[in-house]
């Protein structure tokens, strides 16, 4: 009796998950904050205020990777808090569609 033949599970295909976020962390804290949040892959900081408040966007190849990578911000020493505010994934291959924007150029 011979074995079934086994099929490979379908591959995914790749994605991009993108998140923006405002993080509220002790103004002493600050630079140290920046600093870690930089260092954290995917990351960039579009904006900060003298009161510790700073928006965020992070990109990841997964929703296990961007969770991992929000609370790594959220636990990093000095910061108070954190708020996502849009999170959005698709293929990459969508990613990178161009769309018509109406004005055919």
């Amino acid at each position: 009796m011979s074995a079934l033949p086994t099929s490979a599970p379908p591959i995914a295909a790749p994605e991009l998950h993108i998140a923006s976020m405002v993080v509220h962390a002790l103004p002493r804290r600050l630079p140290d904050v920046r600093i870690a949040i930089l260092a954290i892959a995917g990351s960039e900081i579009h904006g900060a205020s003298d009161t510790g408040k700073l928006v965020v966007t992070l990109e990841a190849p997964s929703t296990d990777d961007m969770m991992a990578r929000i609370s790594e911000i959220q636990r990093l020493d000095g910061v108070l808090a954190s708020a996502l505010v849009y999170q959005h994934a698709d293929t990459l291959a969508a990613m990178n569609e161009e769309i018509d924007d109406g004005h055919g150029s």
